[in-house]
């Protein structure tokens, strides 16, 4: 048995949060009967699951796609007159982004209707590493991006120990195992600097590689199989495409 909304996310309809906003409103029917209450627990393998009249199929199709953010796009699916993520990329899946980039943040971002996956990959008890390249203002010192190994605290909680190495005099690589609302802009500030290139290189095995800015392309049948393994999910569910777009 599983939770509706857990359900709903997992079959890659909506997140979780957006599911419990569909129950209350009465979109969703179990075996016929409209549900409205939240707690309600489903049997994947025997319970029919309608979301305003359309039957939920579990066994569809995952999609798993990297995408190369430009700077000015926001990471979401819908904010009114701005431009969002999915203006970029033309799938009829319902997919949902991995974690996020800031506005002016660029590089790799995973998009998928994987809800095993996306829960594994954004919760920090799982400590998958993220790995960034950035670029700040002024030189940066040794003891800042000490400080930035070690931790600092942000709003009173430390942040966890990061993999820290220089590449010039303003640019550094950083590998973080949690994602904290603008972090790394936040730890440059405190040691008196500023951002002015952040760029996602890594999200735990995928690599951004040489894919171009403002391109997608589906996952290959190997970088799935080696994202599942990574998160403990076994790949014996999944339909992958590697179809790709240049």
């Amino acid at each position: 048995m599983i939770r509706l909304q857990k359900y709903l996310s997992g079959a890659g309809i909506c997140s979780r949060r957006k599911g419990e906003e569909y129950i209350k409103s009465g979109r969703i029917k179990v075996n016929g009967e409209v549900v409205t209450q939240l707690g309600v627990q489903v049997d994947p393998e025997k319970d029919q699951v309608e979301v305003d009249g359309n039957i939920v199929r579990d066994n569809q199709q995952l999609i798993y796609i990297m995408l190369n953010k430009p700077q000015g796009y926001i990471t979401s699916r819908s904010h009114r007159g701005k431009k969002i993520v999915f203006d970029l990329v033309n799938v009829q899946q319902r997919l949902n982004p991995v974690g996020r980039l800031d506005k002016d943040s660029t590089g790799l971002l995973l998009l998928t209707n994987d809800g095993r996956l996306h829960q594994r990959l954004t919760h920090p008890s799982f400590d998958h590493e993220k790995e960034y390249e950035v670029e700040v203002l002024k030189p940066i010192d040794d003891k800042a991006l000490f400080q930035f190994e070690k931790g600092l605290l942000l709003d009173g909680v430390k942040t966890r120990p990061a993999s820290v190495g220089r590449i010039n005099g303003r640019k550094f690589r950083i590998i973080l195992k949690e994602g904290r609302k603008r972090q790394i802009r936040r730890m440059v500030e405190m040691a008196g600097n500023q951002v002015v290139n952040l760029h996602r290189i890594r999200i735990s095995n995928l690599r951004l590689r040489n894919l171009k800015m403002g391109r997608w392309r589906y996952l290959t049948e190997k970088e799935i199989k080696a994202l599942l393994k990574s998160c403990n999910i076994t790949a014996d569910t999944f339909q992958e495409k590697s179809k790709s777009i240049f």
